[in-house]
């Protein structure tokens, strides 16, 4: 599964834990680790260790790190160079299951998980109440919530890109 897990969230808990549970080795790529933006405002190192303690206790991963490129096609390239043969593939991103179609077996996350143990929370919902500065620690993991204040990353997102996640929810569309 290739996601960018900025930041890693209640929503993604019990994806992460479906992927180590279903499968003998987990492959779970960090999309856009090249990128520092409104949408991708953590570090490649970061979102590693977010992504490790969220997956404490689990041993049959590996992090890789997943580039965005900017081109579709070249992407897709990339992606089977990376991973290789894989007994399927896990996205929630029409985008990237449209390039891959042809190359694995496409599952969506939801698949992995029971309805009873599903979150309804997204990254851009978790960044927005981080801008705000609201209660967007209810919206992760205390690990993670730990992780965050400790390194004043909120701190730093609501400095950085605060005001331009806000200006986003006012575009009309």
């Amino acid at each position: 599964m290739v996601a960018r897990w900025k930041p890693v969230h209640l929503g993604h808990l019990p994806v992460l834990h479906a992927l180590c549970r279903c499968a003998e080795q987990a492959f779970i790529g960090i999309g856009s680790s090249n990128r520092y933006n409104a949408r991708n405002p953590f570090t490649l190192e970061e979102t590693t260790e977010m992504l490790r303690l969220a997956l404490a206790g689990h041993v049959n991963y590996t992090l890789i790190p997943v580039p965005d490129l900017d081109d579709g096609p070249r992407w897709r390239l990339m992606v089977r160079d990376i991973f290789g043969s894989l007994d399927a593939f896990v996205t929630a991103n029409p985008y990237v299951a449209n390039l891959l179609r042809e190359d694995y077996l496409l599952l969506r996350p939801v698949a992995l998980v029971p309805p009873e143990a599903r979150v309804a929370v997204d990254g851009t919902m978790v960044r927005r109440e981080m801008a705000r500065g609201d209660d967007w620690r209810a919206l992760v993991s205390p690990e993670i919530v730990d992780y965050i204040t400790t390194h004043h990353l909120d701190e730093r997102f609501r400095r950085e890109f605060g005001l331009e996640t806000l200006a986003l929810d006012s575009v009309v569309s």
